[in-house]
């Protein structure tokens, strides 16, 4: 076994050690990257619960009848932590899985010191801290029944919640050894297991809420209902207006309406954090009793608009404070469009430069260039936006679907007044996330709309509200070019990326680091239109172009695409340029050959598939795919896709796999149809009937999904294996069409599809 000192991991145990309920209660720092899972007590088949069972934030609960219970702080968007969160727990603590229980807790910043769900960190941040939690109760466990054995502990072992003796034949549960346990300190220095001997980590656990989710148990903020509650909804001008007054009198005379008004969300001194994110501050609101009544009295609302100003607000974000300029004026796709081709000829920002890639590009034999464009997404979560809140004049109480409920708090005290430790969030299991759940202004908005009206509301968006109302994902360019010297070899490689309103550009990923003459640049513009977080931030846009680009490249210096790859991975393993590269080639070559293995890239393909490759590192995880097409006409067909992800240990396989399916269906379905555009401040789609979503038929036919096994600590996927399917796609449509695609969505790019 490994020997971890667990001297931070003893001072938080030491806090928060105690005895209750007749069992042992382990506290843990959630700052250590403790993270907890969540399970249901009517999972565990025929468990008998102790008969006082305390629900006590951050702590592993073990019961005088040794069941083991562990509250999440985190809320589950679905990733699955809250099945495999817990599994690293039981691993350390070598008991039963049928043992444990999962609790989800609420937000509680006292007692929790990270409750955020986001950026493929769940399992990364969490592996640490809860293997020394398992592991430390385990030796406290052991130690006690060392001391009423009278034997050493190195005599002991443990097996399913149980410490044998073997010598002796005695063996006792850990349900009675709790109680013993009371008085032992805990331990510096913990062994963990080899991972070689895991019994739980490694092999696939079924979903905990999956029981709950099909027979309908209540699990969302959705399903929360109170005495007394109303249903609000809210309309919000275009961008780039804002109300100047409201007449909702016919609305208010409508059935079953309470009141018609607007509100102020953000106040224009407000100092915001990272996820105050939101362009619109004014709203028009109805309140009334029933969805449909509030939905057929919004439609009579009689709204006068007015051109905002330019204006500005303070961010305190993850890099310190920063003033945010908000433009005045009605955007358009088209001029966004024209503006970023104007501003790919300007000089921009240099982000990383080696060597002298201006003398390496001046003295090429040939230069390569291709520029790609991506559209603003909308995140399109299948669960509406939408929060209850009760806010009286002692504390709100808030049922909300939200991925970082601390950074929402203090904005909520700030507009309604209370205290942050007055105000009490609960987290429910969310319908999709995608980072959009990641900004909190839904919980705003409906604690202000509770205080207003002085009852308990809930508050719930039309998909119209949610597509039209911002937190996009950027509009994005980037021009790739590559100097090549008479005998094809590559000796300068640029890349000059931006956006609105920021670049996508990643400088030290490959293939930084492997070309000695490289240079990387990025510029933004100004907008106010709202973006934010969306699955795999920048790098959803960025690997594609990339990736597209290097097949092309490829190409042109007649070199196999995955050959490529590997011949420029091998130079950074050898001799890398630079000391910022933020990969281990060896692990990017690694699932490249897995990859090539798996989906018999060297054989020949059937005729009429066609195959693209593509291969990103992002969120700390490694992956290549190999895509396999068809063409039905002028639509393409996809076939299927071969993936080799390298993400550290794997928790549980099942779930791994589940994620890169997810990823992979949603890429391809935001490659080729994805689109959300602007004409004067207003979005062109507003609902599933314009805005195209991936269907059931252009889905692969299969998904073929291979881990790396690895000792590695793991690390992301629910984002990793999203970006490079996009260069895949193009990549495989090349082959079938003859033509490079460039712009996104690839269903628009002109001419079509056959080429």
């Amino acid at each position: 076994m490994d020997q971890i000192n667990n001297s931070i991991g003893r001072r938080a145990f030491l806090r928060n050690s105690s005895l209750a309920s007749g069992g042992l209660i382990l506290g843990f720092s959630w700052l250590n990257s403790c993270k907890p899972k969540v399970v249901a007590a009517e999972e565990v088949v025929a468990l008998e619960m102790p008969k006082t069972w305390s629900e006590l934030n951050s702590y592993i609960k073990i019961g005088d009848n040794g069941v083991v219970t562990l509250i999440a702080p985190n809320p589950e968007f679905g990733s699955n932590v809250k099945t495999s969160l817990p599994m690293i727990l039981a691993e350390e603590l070598d008991i039963d899985w049928e043992m444990v229980i999962i609790e989800q807790a609420n937000f509680h910043p006292e007692k929790y010191d990270r409750q955020f769900t986001g950026g493929s960190q769940g399992i990364r941040r969490g592996w640490p801290g809860l293997r020394v939690a398992g592991a430390t109760a385990r030796q406290m466990l052991l130690t006690a029944a060392a001391q009423q054995w009278g034997v050493a502990i190195s005599e002991l072992t443990t097996e399913n919640g149980i410490v044998y003796h073997k010598a002796s034949g005695q063996e006792i549960g850990y349900g009675e050894l709790a109680v013993l346990a009371q008085g032992i300190e805990v331990p510096e220095d913990v062994p963990l297991k080899e991972i070689k001997d895991f019994k739980i980590v490694g092999h696939s656990k079924k979903n905990v809420d999956t029981k709950n989710i099909v027979t309908g148990k209540p699990l969302f903020a959705m399903d929360h209902k109170e005495d007394g509650m109303l249903i609000a909804m809210i309309a919000h001008p275009p961008f780039g207006k804002k109300i100047k007054s409201l007449d909702g009198s016919t609305a208010k005379s409508m059935p079953g309406i309470k009141d018609v008004f607007t509100i102020t969300t953000l106040q224009d001194d407000y100092e915001r954090n990272g996820f105050d994110t939101t362009t619109h501050t004014e709203l028009a609101v109805v309140v009334g009793n029933s969805t449909w009544e509030v939905m057929q009295a919004k439609k009579a609302l009689q709204m006068e608009l007015e051109n905002i100003s330019d204006s500005e607000f303070v961010m305190n974000g993850w890099g310190g404070k920063s003033t945010v300029k908000v433009p005045a004026g009605l955007e358009s796709s088209e001029n966004h469009l024209k503006k970023m081709e104007e501003m790919g000829r300007k000089k921009a920002t240099v982000l990383r430069k080696d060597g002298n890639p201006e003398k390496a590009f001046a003295e090429a034999d040939k230069i390569l260039e291709r520029t790609y464009t991506a559209p603003f997404l909308a995140h399109n979560c299948m669960e509406p936006v939408n929060c209850f809140a009760n806010v009286t004049a002692d504390e709100a109480v808030l049922y909300a679907p939200i991925q970082a409920p601390e950074m929402i708090t203090g904005t909520i005290a700030a507009r309604i007044g209370l205290p942050a430790e007055k105000i009490h969030i609960n987290l429910s299991r969310m319908g999709g996330g995608f980072g959009q759940r990641a900004y909190g202004h839904h919980l705003v908005e409906a604690a202000a709309i509770s205080q207003k009206v002085n009852a308990p509301i809930k508050m719930v968006y039309t998909r119209e509200d949610d597509m039209t109302y911002g937190i996009y994902r950027p509009t994005y360019t980037a021009t790739y070019r590559a100097a090549l010297d008479k005998d094809n070899n590559l000796i300068g490689f640029h890349v000059k990326g931006g956006g609105i309103p920021e670049h996508p550009v990643a400088a030290n990923r490959f293939p930084a680091g492997a070309i000695d003459n490289y240079l990387a640049e990025g510029w933004a513009l100004e907008s106010n239109i709202t973006i934010g977080a969306f699955r795999a931030p920048r790098s959803n846009f960025i690997a594609g172009a990339e990736q597209a680009f290097l097949d092309e490249l490829a190409e042109t210096m007649g070199k196999d695409p995955i050959d490529f790859r590997l011949e420029m991975l091998e130079r950074a393993i050898t001799k890398p340029v630079g000391e910022n590269n933020d990969y281990e080639a060896e692990r990017y070559a690694g699932v490249l050959k897995l990859v090539r293995e798996k989906s018999g890239w060297d054989n020949s393909s059937p005729s009429g598939i066609f195959k693209g490759v593509s291969a990103y590192f992002c969120h700390n995880s490694y992956v290549a795919q190999v895509l396999e097409l068809s063409m039905d006409g002028d639509m393409p067909k996809m076939e299927k896709v071969t993936a080799a992800i390298d993400c550290g240990v794997v928790i549980n396989p099942d779930f791994a796999s589940n994620m890169a399916e997810g990823g992979i269906v949603d890429g391809i379905g935001n490659a080729m149809f994805g689109e959300m555009s602007f004409k004067e401040g207003v979005p062109d789609h507003k609902n599933f009937d314009t805005y195209r979503m991936i269907r059931h038929t252009e889905a692969p036919k299969s998904i073929d999904v291979h881990f790396v096994e690895s000792e590695v600590d793991p690390t992301g996927m629910g984002e990793p294996p999203f970006p490079p399917v996009f260069g895949a796609v193009a990549n495989a449509l090349y082959k079938a069409t003859g033509r490079r695609f460039t712009k996104q969505p690839f269903i628009t790019d002109k001419p079509p599809l056959v080429g």
